[in-house]
């Protein structure tokens, strides 16, 4: 990988560049205005500057990743702010969460400065466009996390003034409508402007391309309710022949394979670069690594979830490690749960998520798969956010919203699987695929439910451990306040009265 000396060593290394190569630029901070925006070195910087946050734990390390913890798929090892999420008992202000509201735009900040300062730089025009496309898609994607988790019918969340970025005290939107037809149109400009992703050479792999601009205009049709749309694009995503199924599930899961067919967009990582790189991996693997590694032990998958596969079903056993079962650690063939490899007391479901567990199956793997620093265990392994199968199960949800066959779709994802196909799939088959596809991924089981208006019937189930104990009992879910998060009281209190709380938080 060549050698770009720029401003943001951590801008590029956090969600741009793949595997362990790593860039050699000095961290400077991000850009600011006054001898800034000149040229197409700034305009490189500054784009660059976009993906700096993403590294950061609060983010795409942990971060909103704790909000997941409300789902009926997720235990956390015991403590008080994920107790507090998990029965909906949040302020907004949990040291864990609070963060989230104004990274993302801190992030949408820096995309804006791009928006607005790159059109007027005198540069080559495929990089001009490419650079804006990135903005305009990050913005989106930042916009869109937001929107669903902190916006609803009632109050949108705030859409900044891109004009003038003097104008920080903006009113939230009328309602999240308007927050989707807004990042629709982001995620239209930049598929406009980007390019594939295999134009790409492999030092820009990571960058924003257009399938990913295409898959989450999907995503954002869905929440939305729009089918139409969201099939629509769905449609562009795969007519695109850019992308397809790998045909053995647990491949997703390899290092080898962080820019295969299946790849649309993740989290891209580092086993090296202590200051780079998603620490996810390592916050699911077992609480101190049986002595090898600093895992952290913060998520674990319930029975509920482990349940949830059908017999046969080849996903469950690459998504969760159950008493028993034999897996390859530090070059060593272990058994779960037994003997030197039992888990530790704060294991809160007796089970562990094995699909991030690749990076430590080598012998000596410190310093070549996994991060030689125990606080930063970031891994080799790219984190998806956002993959190809999504895509396809979208569709099919948005063709059973219709009332349009979805067989297709949902028997792509089956048949890889190991299951039968089906005729006449339902709804309910779509979210078994969803749930067992997707089990503890970031693309949120939560909000899944959320979105399917299920989470008050699901969570009035206790969840249980794999021995059948109940590990948490039922709870309350309101959806008329629930549905959505409270706004952290910092940023109101910041705001200077133009933002408001959600209503009943």
């Amino acid at each position: 990988m060549k050698k770009i000396n720029r401003l943001f060593l951590l801008a590029l290394c956090g969600l741009t560049f793949g595997c362990n190569n790593q860039l050699d630029l000095e961290p400077q901070g991000a850009p600011t205005t006054g001898n800034f925006w000149k040229t197409e070195s700034d305009a490189v910087a500054g784009v660059n500057s976009i993906y700096e946050l993403y590294s950061d734990d609060d983010m795409y390390g942990r971060g909103f990743f704790w909000l997941n913890n409300a789902s009926d798929d997720i235990g956390t090892k015991p403590r008080a702010n994920a107790e507090r999420i998990k029965n909906f008992q949040v302020d907004g202000n949990e040291s864990d969460t609070r963060s989230i509201w104004g990274k993302h735009y801190q992030v949408m900040k820096r995309a804006n400065d791009v928006i607005r300062n790159v059109p007027a730089i005198s540069m080559t025009e495929s990089i001009k466009n490419r650079i804006l496309g990135e903005a305009y898609f990050n913005h989106a994607v930042m916009h869109l996390e937001l929107a669903y988790r902190y916006g609803d019918d009632r109050a949108g969340i705030p859409i900044q003034d891109r004009s003038n970025p003097e104008n920080i005290y903006v009113s939230r939107a009328k309602n999240v409508a308007e927050n989707y037809a807004y990042i629709a149109e982001d995620l239209k400009k930049a598929a406009d402007l980007l390019p594939y992703f295999s134009s790409y050479s492999a030092e820009n792999y990571g960058r924003a391309h257009k399938t990913a601009a295409l898959a989450y205009l999907v995503r954002t049709y869905l929440y939305a309710k729009d089918w139409a749309n969201a099939e629509k694009y769905a449609d562009m995503v795969i007519s695109s022949g850019k992308h397809s199924l790998l045909t053995n599930y647990e491949d997703v899961f390899k290092t080898a394979n962080n820019w295969s067919s299946e790849y649309i967009w993740s989290v891209t990582s580092s086993a090296k670069d202590t200051r780079v790189g998603c620490i996810f991996p390592g916050v699911c693997l077992e609480d101190k690594g049986w002595g090898l590694y600093n895992g952290w032990g913060n998520f674990y998958p319930t029975k509920e979830l482990y349940d949830a596969f059908q017999t046969g079903d080849k996903r469950r056993e690459v998504t969760i490690l159950k008493t028993g079962d034999k897996f390859m650690f530090f070059g060593q063939e272990r058994t779960f749960n037994v003997g030197a490899f039992t888990v530790s007391s704060s294991n809160r479901t007796g089970y562990q998520f094995r699909k991030y567990m690749e990076p430590y199956s080598y012998a000596n793997p410190i310093g070549s798969t996994i991060n030689p620093n125990g606080d930063k265990p970031s891994t080799s392994l790219n984190v998806p956010l956002l993959r190809y199968a999504d895509v396809l199960l979208m569709k099919a949800e948005a063709k059973l919203m219709q009332g349009k066959n979805a067989d297709t779709e949902i028997n792509q994802i089956r048949t890889r699987a190991g299951l039968a196909a089906i005729s006449g799939a339902t709804i309910t088959d779509l979210k078994r695929e969803r749930r067992c596809e997707f089990g503890g991924e970031w693309t949120d089981r939560h909000f899944d439910l959320v979105r399917w208006g299920d989470a008050q019937t699901v969570y009035a189930q206790p969840l249980h451990h794999a021995d059948g104990r109940v590990i948490y009992p039922a709870r309350t879910f309101n959806p008329q306040v629930m549905n959505v998060w409270p706004i952290p009281p910092t940023e109101i209190q910041n705001s200077k009265g133009s933002l408001t709380q959600n209503q009943g938080w």
